[in-house]
């Protein structure tokens, strides 16, 4: 098996879009969204190899120090599977994208470090 890394993206412009909505349609997609993300962890809990959770503010260190940056990262997940298609159809209608704000998930391998 190998592992995978998801990253769930969303822009300012679409949590714009979020604060926009009505209270009570806001707190309807939310009790939807939850139980959506909590009905597609359980279908898949076998590769989940770690849930992730909510990222925070970011910064990027490099040579010429450290600054803060704005990414259109917003959450991460890893799991298995055996290929990188078959990683992909887990996050197919997500809620993150279908219910909530967010805009899309990201998926990349989890190479492994090469030896010397």
């Amino acid at each position: 098996m190998k592992k995978f890394l998801a990253i769930y993206t969303g822009t300012p412009e679409a949590m714009a879009r979020w604060d926009d909505l009505p209270e009570t349609e806001k707190a309807s997609r939310q009790k939807l969204g939850i139980e959506g993300w909590h009905a597609w962890a359980d279908k898949h809990k076998s590769a989940i190899v770690e849930m992730g959770g909510p990222l925070g503010r970011t910064k990027r260190i490099g040579k010429d120090g450290i600054t803060d940056i704005r990414n259109a990262m917003t959450a991460y997940t890893l799991v298995t599977a055996e290929s990188h298609q078959d990683a992909a159809n887990m996050f197919i209608a997500h809620p993150h994208f279908t219910i909530f704000p967010g805009e899309g998930i990201e998926l990349m391998e989890c190479m492994p470090i090469p030896s010397l």
